[in-house]
């Protein structure tokens, strides 16, 4: 796997500082969830980009961070493309594929 696990506001902080990243927020209870951490993690082992994960049921105030930092209302799961500080393409549930992040990523 080519991407952390955040689980403090600390390391959150400093991600929102970077320039450009991905974010996959995953529910560790959904099958849905599930499928598109599937398609993430694929991704990401074939991405440069800096990588990063929230398991939203262990770190909900991470997640509401990330939703109050973007004004991007919280699902699950979720995927964020930050680049040059500001997002620029996010999705969630059965939109997280790994065809759909390699377009938007390139």
């Amino acid at each position: 796997m080519s991407y952390k696990v955040l689980t403090s506001e600390a390391e959150l902080n400093e991600v929102l500082g970077k320039d450009s990243f991905l974010l996959f927020k995953h529910s560790l209870t959904c099958p849905v969830s599930a499928d598109a951490k599937e398609e993430f993690e694929k991704f990401t082992n074939d991405s440069t980009i800096p990588a990063y994960m929230i398991h939203v049921q262990e770190n909900r105030e991470l997640s509401n961070q990330v939703a109050e930092h973007y004004e991007i209302k919280h699902e699950s799961p979720q995927f964020f493309f930050v680049k040059d500080g500001a997002v620029q393409y996010h999705n969630s549930h059965w939109h997280i594929k790994y065809d759909t992040l390699k377009d938007v990523v390139k």
